[in-house]
């Protein structure tokens, strides 16, 4: 998939970015394509990604349409938890959920742990600090992402869906 200037994307652990340039640079003695992207977190950092690799292909995609936000937010309650009780089975798995960037994946992990969490407070317990990296980095590409999309702020979505889940639950209810 080629991407042009003005895209605005979503790249990895760095979230929103804009497409501001393309540009052929030799860092390793090889002439290679690069898009440059400017994170929309942080405006002086500037990231060079190779165009076409298989490495990068995974990690650089389009941000969702408004509509796909809502129907995301719509099938939240539908997602099933994975909760796997091996730890380095449950990170590996998490890992791969946080490399691959699936939306509906990403809402089952953040899902899952929230009710791990707060099963574990119930208990006077705190969850695995690793469990708690992956619900913080899941929370943090969905979230900059919805944000972006429906121009809130990061630390405004969670609540943007729960207040969506309400209303899908009223209008079943009625």
């Amino acid at each position: 998939m080629k991407y042009k200037v003005g895209d605005i994307v979503l790249y990895g652990l760095q979230g929103v970015c804009e497409i501001v340039d393309i540009t052929e640079q030799n860092f390793d003695g090889v002439p290679t394509q690069y898009y440059i992207l400017k994170p929309n977190h942080d405006s002086k950092s500037t990231m060079y990604v190779p165009v076409c690799t298989e490495e990068t292909a995974p990690k650089l995609r389009y941000i969702l349409s408004v509509a796909e936000v809502y129907e995301l937010i719509r099938t939240v309650a539908e997602q099933e938890t994975m909760w796997i009780e091996n730890e380095a089975e449950r990170r590996e798995r998490y890992k791969a959920v946080i490399a691959g960037g699936n939306r509906r994946e990403l809402i089952s992990l953040i899902k899952t742990l929230h009710f791990h969490k707060q099963e574990r407070k119930a208990l006077g317990k705190k969850i695995h600090v690793a469990d708690e990296r992956f619900m913080k980095d899941a929370e943090k590409i969905l979230y900059e992402e919805f944000a972006h999309v429906l121009n809130i702020k990061p630390e405004q979505v969670l609540s943007f869906i729960i207040e969506q889940i309400d209303l899908e639950i009223k209008r079943n209810d009625e």
